[in-house]
């Protein structure tokens, strides 16, 4: 019917960052195989269409401290509420920018520059250390950090790699420091529970140190984001605690979340003797033993220098220009 359309629980019919800010990659690629430009204009590039298009619109729109908010109206185009979170509702969007300009053979400048100064100020104002010393992304409601991360946020590690790649010097040096530390405080919320799984989300307040506080935050719906990162990890760095890391999570996953059926979630992570949510998601398929595999395949298994993944894991090509004709 060509109708717009909104869920009612976001924010009174809000657009979500991550889903609007996601389809960057697919719809390039849909115009690179079918000639046809309407698809990556809609996304990204300059068109001459009465299109506000999306990456212009969020470049334009002022951002509270450099952030990106999770809600945007789609009748006004600003900022609904000022909860920022690198996790659930905001994490592809990030990724995007930088697997853009990846995928254009870093044509897209444009991309390139949303990717960087996003990142900084995210380092700037919700990178944080624990007591203990772990360093994590916390979320921002409105000014004020909810020390808190969730699983889904755990993939970061493996981007800030991807994107520290093709940076140069100290800003190089830090980013791979970065995601290397962020890596590793969620591989900590995986080795601190009883079945070495990690829970949907874990903080670093009242004491606590990469675990969760909450009944409601206590399950692992066998999600992909810590071995993701495990995965870039290993073939940026090749250091072998991250095959090490990998390998516990198969035991896991083994131990905790087969099943005659396949593979099944868990409703809590704390105990050794866990009870099964009788679902296996398809991102089980898709991303979490994909990740695993190529954690222990050879690099040029779906090269880095070829291929990106969009946010499920499925290998887009890299758009060499001297290899078009």
């Amino acid at each position: 019917s060509g109708m717009s359309w909104s869920w009612g629980w976001a924010s009174a019919g809000s657009s979500i960052l991550a889903e609007f800010g996601t389809l960057h990659l697919e719809f390039l690629h849909l115009s690179e195989l079918s000639g046809n430009p309407v698809f990556a204009e809609k996304a990204s590039e300059p068109s001459l269409a009465p299109v506000r298009n999306i990456r212009r619109v969020l470049s334009r729109v002022e951002k509270p401290q450099g952030l990106y908010p999770n809600f945007l109206s789609p009748v006004t185009g600003s900022w609904v509420q000022h909860h920022v979170s690198i996790g659930g509702l905001g994490d592809s969007f990030y990724e995007y920018l930088i697997k853009s300009w990846l995928m254009s053979d870093k044509k897209d400048s444009e991309a390139k520059k949303m990717y960087d100064d996003a990142l900084e100020a995210i380092e700037k104002h919700l990178v944080k250390k624990s007591a203990g010393g772990l360093t994590y992304i916390a979320e921002w409601r409105g000014g004020i950090l909810d020390h808190k991360m969730g699983h889904l946020a755990c993939f970061s590690g493996g981007m800030i790699a991807l994107g520290a790649q093709h940076s140069t010097g100290d800003r190089r040096q830090r980013h791979m420091e970065l995601a290397a530390e962020i890596t590793s405080t969620c591989h900590e919320s995986y080795t601190r529970s009883d079945t070495k799984l990690g829970p949907e989300a874990f903080r670093f307040d009242a004491g606590s140190e990469a675990t969760a506080t909450r009944l409601s935050e206590r399950y692992y719906i066998l999600r992909p984001e810590v071995v993701e990162s495990y995965m870039y990890l290993w073939r940026l760095t090749h250091q072998p605690k991250y095959r090490h890391w990998g390998w516990e999570v198969v035991q896991a996953l083994e131990k905790h979340c087969r099943v005659e059926a396949g593979f099944s979630g868990i409703r809590d992570v704390y105990t050794t003797t866990p009870s099964h949510d009788n679902m296996q998601q398809s991102f089980f398929l898709a991303e979490t033993l994909k990740y695993l595999y190529l954690l222990f395949c050879e690099d040029d298994v779906l090269s880095l220098e070829d291929w990106v993944f969009n946010t499920e894991a499925h290998p887009l090509p890299i758009n060499h220009t001297d290899l078009k004709a």
